[in-house]
């Protein structure tokens, strides 16, 4: 069998070295350029997993020097979306510290720098023995998927006041509706209101999880709050000043354990960006950006998109964007929205109707929105479009028809 292998190179010396040698190993081949970050990484596997188990490299070589994500972080989040991939770290640091950390992140084998060629061929012969032995398993289901868990949607303002946690509070109650199991994430973590709009009073916040290494499924549930509609909810701090405690890396820690125990995972990263939310906003499957349709709400949304770009986060073509508080009447349209921020705009626009938020909101109750709302029925039609809304398997209705039944 030939083992594919694809490395994950940041220094161009360092990627013509591992090429030349992995071109000497038997029975293996490259499976696509090396990627030159952590970006480019997680697209190239995710883009290989969209038609089959079989579309992705048997094997992973990354290097140490990775970016910007660092390599730990990175193998920990490929182990964890891919896990027939075998995953090998190249470092010069072959200590049994690092080697065990290795291990506790998801990696296969550890090769020292520089490169050997008996040891990378054992290692990569060892990783790929693995993610066959998975990938076996894994085929015994004829829809196996890629990668565990659900899916991870971010959404995020662009700016102050645009809608974005009502957006946030509706998708993952669409979602719930449909009956999936969902967590709703508050990473807006200085100024969150996911627990004002849905009438929560918990002590427990994302900050309990910022200092554990290792997210198992109990630490988890004690930090989540189960709220009545069935949404499991972890909030940001009563004490904002304490949401920088949550590091990028503890916010992918955070994603990554929520991805693996539901369905679907909305984390509402508020306005303002931080390491922790454009870690969640990098791993998310689907990046929403909520924009309302005026001249100074679309400058924010084109000044966030090239930022996610520099920062190497998010490509503007790979952001969604949502026009709310749309009216035929105003001079600034979806299309023209799409056209100055590069970004895809959703075909579902959310009307601007305030007045039938206005109560909910007050009263802090937003799960209770009525169903014959103009705003609840467009939000949820967003839902069915990002494909969050499961149709029943009996009838196999589009989510469309089944949100316009729940609605009767």
């Amino acid at each position: 069998m030939t083992v594919r292998v694809l490395a994950a190179v940041g220094d161009p010396d360092a990627a013509r070295a591992i090429t030349t040698l992995l071109a000497q190993l038997p029975d293996a081949e490259q499976a696509a350029p090396p990627a030159g970050d952590s970006t480019t990484l997680v697209d190239t596997l995710a883009r290989a997993a969209a038609d089959s188990l079989d579309g992705l490299p048997e094997v992973v070589l990354v290097h140490e020097r990775i970016g910007p994500v660092p390599a730990l972080d990175l193998i920990r989040e490929v182990a964890l979306r891919f896990p027939a991939v075998g995953v090998v770290l190249a470092t010069a640091d072959t200590s049994p510290g690092l080697y065990s950390a290795a291990m506790d992140s998801g990696a296969r084998g550890l090769v020292g720098i520089p490169l050997s060629y008996e040891e990378l061929a054992q290692r990569v012969q060892s990783a790929a023995a693995w993610a066959a032995g998975v990938r076996r398993h894994l085929g015994q289901s004829a829809d196996a998927p890629a990668g565990p868990g659900g899916t991870v949607v971010t959404v995020s303002g662009a700016k102050g006041g645009v809608g974005t946690t009502v957006t946030a509070v509706q998708l993952a109650l669409a979602a719930r509706a449909s009956g999936r199991s969902v967590a709703l994430a508050d990473l807006d973590l200085q100024s969150g209101d996911v627990a004002s709009c849905l009438d929560v009073r918990f002590r427990r916040s994302a900050v309990d999880l910022a200092t554990i290494q290792d997210i198992t499924p109990r630490v988890l549930q004690d930090a989540l709050y189960t709220h009545p509609t069935g949404l499991s909810l972890l909030l940001a701090p009563a004490d904002g000043e304490r949401g920088e405690e949550v590091t990028d890396r503890a916010a992918r820690q955070i994603v990554s354990a929520l991805r693996h125990a539901y369905e679907v995972v909305v984390v509402d990263c508020g306005t303002q960006m931080n390491s922790a939310n454009a870690a969640a906003v990098e791993m998310a499957d689907t990046a929403l950006l909520v924009v309302t349709p005026d001249v100074v709400a679309v400058r924010a949304a084109k000044r966030m998109v090239r930022l996610w770009e520099r920062l190497q986060i998010r490509k503007g073509e790979d952001t969604t964007t949502v026009v709310n508080r749309h009216t035929r009447q105003t001079e600034i349209q979806p299309a023209l929205v799409e056209k100055i921020t590069g970004t895809r705009v959703t075909r579902t626009a959310v009307p601007a109707a305030f007045k039938e938020l206005q109560p909910s909101l007050d009263a802090g109750r937003l799960h209770e929105l009525e169903a014959k709302s103009t705003v609840k029925q467009a939000l949820w039609a967003l839902a069915g479009e990002l494909g969050l809304v499961k149709a029943p398997e009996s009838t196999g209705e589009r989510p469309g028809r089944l949100l316009k039944a729940r609605r009767k």
